[in-house]
Formats: structure tokens, sequence, C-alpha cells
């Protein structure tokens, strides 16, 4: 087991976990976690690494040790991926998620060298994420973006995006764009309803208009379940996503910045197995 935060839900992952015959062991430091799967007798008997955190946690923990199993006990500020499946904040119910032994595959998208579960996006809401991690001290908390939310509706120049899909040679140009594997979103608001994690592509969404009345009005439209009647917002699927511009533009993936354009994305088809209650 992997990750940090609250003691109880941990003390009760880790007894759940024996009473199913399981033997956890639980690690807060990451490099005596990746120095123990190092052993290769150790990796072998391994039924579940899980992660206790956040996205992030859960994020870092497939990029560290691609192809393991991966359990979820969500208690971070947001964890999105446990929304997506159903994962209750719950120890004893995760550990019986576990326990359960059911896995499904997951479609990874990667940007660079850094894979990620959920989704890219470049614009605005990178931004935010890039000015609320410089400023973080501690673990980050939602009250932690107000200012930087603030700040970027004041700042953000929204500049160009030249979007290349797959083999196209013409570019898709937006000022936001959100490339999505998974469908959910921050605050629940419906990003990409239809991306999936397991059919081999990429949900993107390309925003044209670039000014803080474009995203309010966005945000109105992501609300009432109605951005795909905007005439203004480019949907598309793909494998392959290059997105150039001329002025460098914030990048961030699953919650985390990820640096600036120019940047590519692509798929990896079912590239990590993850614990999921039998109802999914």
């Amino acid at each position: 087991m992997s990750g940090s935060g609250r003691r109880q839900p941990l003390l009760d992952l880790v007894r759940a976990l024996q009473r199913h015959g399981l033997n956890p062991r639980l690690f807060s430091n990451r490099a005596r976690l990746d120095a123990a799967l190092a052993e290769p007798g150790r990796r072998g008997a391994l039924h579940a690494l899980v992660a206790a955190g956040g996205d992030g946690t859960v994020l870092d923990v497939i990029n560290r040790h691609p192809g393991a199993p991966i359990g979820i006990l969500p208690l971070g500020t947001e964890n999105l991926l446990a929304r997506q499946f159903g994962i209750p904040q719950d120890g004893a119910a995760a550990a019986e998620i576990i326990a359960a032994g059911r896995t499904i595959p997951l479609d990874l998208g990667r940007i660079g060298e850094r894979r990620f579960a959920i989704m890219v996006s470049v614009g605005f809401d990178a931004a935010v994420i890039h000015s609320a991690h410089a400023a973080r001290t501690g673990h980050i908390r939602r009250s932690h973006y107000v200012w930087p939310i603030g700040l970027a509706m004041r700042r953000y120049d929204y500049p160009e995006l030249r979007v290349y899909v797959d083999d196209v040679t013409q570019p898709i140009v937006g000022r936001m764009v959100v490339i999505a594997n998974l469908a959910s979103y921050a605050l629940g608001l419906p990003m990409a309803p239809s991306a999936r994690g397991d059919d081999g592509l990429l949900d993107l969404r390309v925003f044209h208009g670039g000014s803080t009345f474009h995203l309010l009005r966005y945000l109105y439209m992501l609300t009432t379940w109605s951005l795909d009647h905007l005439s203004d917002v480019t949907s598309v699927r793909a494998k392959t996503v290059r997105i150039e511009s001329a002025a460098r533009a914030p990048v961030q993936a699953d919650g985390d910045p990820v640096g600036t354009t120019p940047c590519i994305v692509t798929l990896e088809p079912a590239a990590a197995r993850l614990f999921v209650p039998a109802a999914r």
C-alpha cells in the first residue's frame, strides 16, 4: 500500500484485508516501496498495490509501477478515478473490493514520460492548477484554488492553440482544450460524458472562445448538460493529439502541472489493471 491521509480508514483497510487472508504492508516512503517491489519474489506474489489518497497518489503509483494491479482507497481532496468506478471512501469497503479480485483493464493516456488516467487540459484550468501548485506548502485543498481562479480570470490571455488530431494535417484552432480518457471531471461537470477508459480512444473538447465571458458561458452550458449545442465547441475522438501554440500555454494532467505547449498526448490501451466493485 502507498499513500497518506487519515489514519482510521487506513487501519480499517489493513484489518479488513487481514480478515480476508491477505498480508498487507503499509508504505509511506515511496523509495522503500520501490525497493520492495524490485524484489522478484515479492512482485510475483503481489495481489494488489493499493494507493491511499487522491488522484495524484494513484497516478504516482501507476507511473512508478506500470502493470501492477491497482486498488484505491480514496482519501485525498479529490479522487475522480474512484468516483468514476464507484469505489467508496471507506477502508473496509475498499478491502472487500480488493479481496474479491475483480479487475478491469484501463486505458492510460501519456504526455511526455507521464501517464494519466482521467484527462489532460491546456488553457485556463491548467493555468489555475499551475498557480495553485506553485503556492502550495502541503496537501492541496479545494480552498487553495480560489485565489488562482480569480487571478487567472483577471490575467490569463487565452493564447491560440493549434490542435492536430491523429494524421489530419489541418489543425483545429481553439483557446482551451480538454483531452479526456474518462468521463469524471472536477465538481462532477459533464465535460466529456461519453469518454470511456476501455475503448482505445481519447475524447477531445476544443473551445474556440477565449475570454472570461466565454469561460463563464461554457461553464453554464456544462452545468445544464448543453455544451454539445454550442457551435464554438468542437468534439472529436482520437488516439494521438498534438498541440502547438505561438505563445506557450500551460498544460495539466489529472490535476498536476506538466509543463507547457507544445505537447503530444497519446493513448496506451489497457495499460493498467484496476480493482473495481463487482457490480461495475
